[in-house]
């Protein structure tokens, strides 16, 4: 089959018309500075999610975040789009989605990328409380 130039225009503006869903989990919310320093001076346990919609990393991550975050209410979950907040992603010295940062408070308590085991990222969530 041969598609014309047109038809392979009007084939992407259909998937474009169209909005990607997201996993996200339950109780994250996008990434916000000012959250995020309240959160911090809380001292509270902060797991940053940096995520895009088109990585099946992250849809895999997504299901384990979720049962995390009901497990442990107190969790703050921030989610960074990979894609339009590269401006937090320098900040996180992050460059590659799927990528999961904890915080106790202040300080960077573990990072990991690209991890799908359960019990390794439970395990890094856990080092934030």
């Amino acid at each position: 089959m041969t598609l014309t130039r047109r038809s392979m225009i009007a084939a992407l503006a259909c998937l474009l018309a169209v909005p990607i869903a997201t996993a996200a989990a339950e109780g994250a919310s996008p990434f916000d500075a000012k959250a995020f320093a309240a959160a911090q001076a809380a001292g509270k346990t902060i797991l940053i999610d940096v995520t895009a919609p088109w990585c099946p990393v992250c849809r895999r991550q997504q299901p384990i975040l979720r049962s995390i975050e009901k497990e442990n209410p107190k969790l703050v979950v921030l989610e960074v789009d990979f894609d339009t907040a590269k401006d937090v992603l320098k900040r996180f010295r992050v460059t590659q989605q799927s990528t999961l940062i904890v915080f106790k408070g202040t300080s960077e308590v573990g990072r990991s990328t690209g991890d799908t085991d359960p019990a390794r990222i439970r395990r890094l969530v856990a080092g934030g409380f």
